[in-house]
């Protein structure tokens, strides 16, 4: 009988992930708008950092950092918990080299933002945080979602990364990417054709919804 169980670890690992980073690469971007200079130049370096980086390296950091004996491995082994070979890694590993996705895509759409609206909204007494949540937010929404879509996709097809951190664990940390290269290495074609039809199809499925709702929203 034909393993689904990749299929369910990268959908869900791939959905928390581009949640995780459409919160945390949103209040990025926006947290670098409000910074000047160095400073400012400094953060979106290291916003932007895992992006040219392998996987690889990224899947070494994050096993040092989560490691047995990494500051926050020996951490959390305090209270009795671990991330690293399990099914949280997979979900560390998509969150770590799909935020820049975001946060670019998110900075780049709250920089067109029309400065008047949200001058005249400072001006008529909104706080900040109803600025971005009424003003900001909505107008950057298209590029957002493309962030979003591409977030999502690139958590799909995270491997190098994941293999470092959460290791090939059928029916634990076996994603659809895992999948692919261990069904070539042992031979299996026709299994790793599956998975590869699958993954262009969900990619596809996903670029092609991003593009219907950006036209909808021009309309």
């Amino acid at each position: 009988m034909f393993d689904l169980s990749p299929l369910s670890i990268s959908l869900r690992a791939a959905c928390i992930a581009t949640f995780i980073v459409f919160v945390l690469g949103t209040l990025a971007a926006r947290l670098v708008l409000g910074l000047k200079g160095k400073l400012a130049s400094f953060v979106d370096t290291v916003c932007t950092l895992p992006l040219v980086l392998p996987p690889t390296v990224l899947g070494f950091f994050l096993l040092v950092l989560f490691g047995k004996h990494g500051p926050l491995g020996a951490l959390l082994s305090q209270f009795g918990q671990s991330i690293i070979f399990t099914w949280y890694a997979t979900v560390l590993a998509a969150v770590v080299v799909s935020f820049p996705l975001m946060y670019r895509s998110a900075r780049g759409a709250l920089e067109q933002v029309n400065s008047e609206h949200v001058w005249a909204a400072r001006t008529l007494g909104m706080h900040e945080g109803s600025v971005f949540l009424h003003i900001m937010l909505p107008e950057a929404w298209p590029g957002i979602m493309a962030g979003i879509t591409l977030s999502f996709t690139r958590s799909l097809g995270e491997f190098g990364a994941t293999l470092m951190i959460a290791g090939n664990i059928p029916g634990k940390t076996q994603t659809i990417p895992m999948a692919i290269y261990f069904a070539t290495s042992s031979g299996d074609m026709r299994t790793a054709w599956i998975w590869v039809g699958l993954m262009m199809l969900l990619s596809f499925l996903s670029l092609g919804f991003s593009s219907y709702l950006a036209a909808r929203r021009e309309q």
